[in-house]
């Protein structure tokens, strides 16, 4: 399963990444992820015009877009990337320059925010 990531390199910059998460079959067919240690889980609806300048992550945590409409993420080097319902984005930039969000289609998003142990 791929997964975009959003984290800050040695110099503070935000980046873009991805990492495969690999998949066991468990049963058949049916594939498992190993188990994450999990602090909490949020359920959280932003306005069609939510917009938030450059800041961090407050955690380490995975966001899992549920439904609704379509959040940009824009990190340090001005590339953007879509998340729609289904995406699934690691946070992990919790120090330097931070990523902008914002909806771009004028629906609300319905999300999970699953919050990883430290």
């Amino acid at each position: 399963m791929l997964i975009t990531r959003v984290y800050a390199d040695e110099k503070g910059n935000s980046c873009f990444g991805e990492i495969q998460l690999p998949l066991k079959e468990a049963f058949p067919m049916m594939f498992l992820s190993r188990a994450f240690k999990v602090k909490e889980i949020i359920f959280r609806e932003v306005s069609a015009n939510w917009h938030i300048d450059w800041h961090c992550a407050p955690r380490k945590q995975f966001i899992l877009y549920l439904s609704g409409g379509t959040v940009e993420i824009t990190v340090s080097n001005g590339d953007k990337k879509l998340f729609t319902p289904g995406s699934i984005l690691l946070v992990e930039d919790t120090k330097g320059h931070g990523h902008i969000s914002r909806v771009i289609d004028q629906k609300p998003v319905q999300s999970v925010t699953v919050v990883l142990e430290e």
